[in-house]
Formats: C-alpha cells, sequence, structure tokens
C-alpha cells in the first residue's frame, strides 16, 4: 500500500510519483537496492517495482542485471546534460542579486572575469541604499576588493598576473598572501571594510558552474555598520551557495 495522498488534484499523481522516484535516484550516493528505493519513498515495494520498471523501460533509470540494483538511466542523464548547458549561470546570480539587492540596504552586483580583471556586468541598488562607487561595467582592482580576491583563489595564477599587467597602476596594491586565499576558499567569499572608501564594506563570493569552475562572482557595497546590523555578509553568501546550486554547480 502506498503512502501517497490519493486526494483529487490538477496534477497527474503517477507523474508526481515518479518524478519523487527519479529524485531518489538522483540524490543517492550510488545506485540502490529496491527496498531501500521503497523505504525513503515511502511506499510499498511492489508499488516501488512497477514505478522502478517503468522508469527502466522508458530510459529514465536503469537496473544492473547482476546485482538488481537501480540508477539513473540514459534518458535521465541526457535531460540533466541539456538542462546543464541551457542555465546561464550569470543570469541565475542576477536574479538571486536583484532579490538581495530588494531586501538589504545595499548595492549587490555580479561581476565575471575578463582580460583585464572583474568586471561588473549587473548592478542593483536598494532606495535605502543610493551612494554607490561602482557602475556597470565597471573593471575592478585585482588586489584591492574582494571581487578581486575571491576570482584569485579560484583561478589559475597565469590569468590574475596577465589582467595585473592591463590595470592602471593606481589600481594596482599589494598581492594578498596565500593563508588570504586560503581562507577565502575556506570561508566561502571576501570582505573589506573601509579599504578603499572610509564607512563602506565590500563583500563577495563565488558562483560556479556544473563543471565546478567558478562562472562569476556575486558581491554587496555597503554602510560598514549596516552590513553589520543587518548580516549582510551571511545573506551574501546564501545567496551565491544557491545561485550556485540553481546554476547546477557544486
Amino acid at each position: 500500500m502506498t503512502t501517497f495522498s490519493t486526494k483529487r488534484s490538477p496534477t497527474i499523481q503517477s507523474v508526481s510519483i515518479a518524478a519523487r522516484f527519479l529524485d531518489i535516484l538522483a540524490k543517492a550516493d550510488g545506485p540502490l537496492v529496491l527496498g531501500e528505493i521503497a523505504r525513503r519513498a515511502r511506499t510499498g515495494s511492489s508499488t516501488a517495482h512497477r514505478y522502478m520498471q517503468s522508469l527502466v523501460r522508458e530510459g529514465l533509470a536503469a537496473q544492473d542485471d547482476v546485482t538488481g540494483h537501480y540508477d539513473l538511466g540514459p534518458v535521465a542523464l541526457s535531460i540533466g546534460v541539456r538542462a546543464l548547458r541551457r542555465i546561464d549561470a550569470v543570469e541565475v546570480a542576477a536574479r538571486a542579486m536583484k532579490r538581495l539587492a530588494s531586501a538589504i540596504a545595499a548595492s549587490c552586483g555580479v561581476a565575471i572575469w575578463t582580460e583585464r580583471g572583474p568586471t561588473i556586468v549587473r548592478w542593483y541598488r536598494n532606495t535605502d541604499f543610493a551612494l554607490s562607487t561602482v557602475t556597470l561595467g565597471d573593471v575592478l582592482p585585482v588586489d584591492n576588493t574582494a571581487c578581486g580576491f575571491v576570482f584569485q583563489a579560484h583561478l589559475p595564477k597565469e590569468a590574475i598576473a596577465a589582467a595585473r599587467k592591463l590595470q592602471p597602476a593606481s589600481f594596482r596594491g599589494s598581492r594578498p598572501p596565500a593563508e588570504m586565499l586560503d581562507a577565502v576558499r575556506r570561508d566561502g567569499g571576501a570582505e573589506l571594510n573601509e579599504h578603499l572608501f572610509s564607512l563602506l564594506t565590500g563583500k563577495a563570493a563565488p558562483v560556479f558552474n556544473a563543471l565546478g569552475e567558478i562562472a562569476c562572482v556575486v558581491t554587496t557595497v555597503s554602510f560598514v555598520k549596516t552590513a553589520e546590523a543587518e548580516g549582510h555578509r551571511a545573506a551574501l553568501f546564501a545567496a551565491a551557495q544557491a545561485a550556485t546550486r540553481d546554476a547546477g554547480g557544486t
């Protein structure tokens, strides 16, 4: 007996149940036996067997001929790959920053890496924080901004060195020590308080794509006291993690 609700709804129940079985396979660390699938789905073994065999027949699941274990099938994998190809990590991050800008007193943006360094491609302002030192299209210093530190923590040294040479002398600061970049990777982002401008804090966090590569960096600029009171660091880092998940990254 299945424990799924039998109440009428505008959705097709069998499709919803099949989707749950697929989700179980997708979240598993490896192939699963039928009994474990049934346990996780909170359904009887006979129900699980019927659905799994239907999924196998459609190529959405696969069953090992020797062990009988189930895993995702070729059709499911193909759908996943095609879905990932359609995801634009920058657009995903942009939506996250637009939402964040409406929730906290900060300017929120997205930066990509170009040959000249971190470049702002999206920028959103909050009505409670009109002051901003950054505009769309600006190239940020490699060594003097939180964005620069995040990119340095995740890009090859050769790419960083090439961009550093192209940046104006006024941009150049001290190269961050290896320990600082280790901390950026460990903590999930970077922040600089009153570094280039008094009273302001800049924070940044990476967004990764499905290949595990850094796709862009999300960032905020706000007053130091406001950021501390409203928890801007935690909010930004959480938004970056959510954008990574939505972009298919890890």
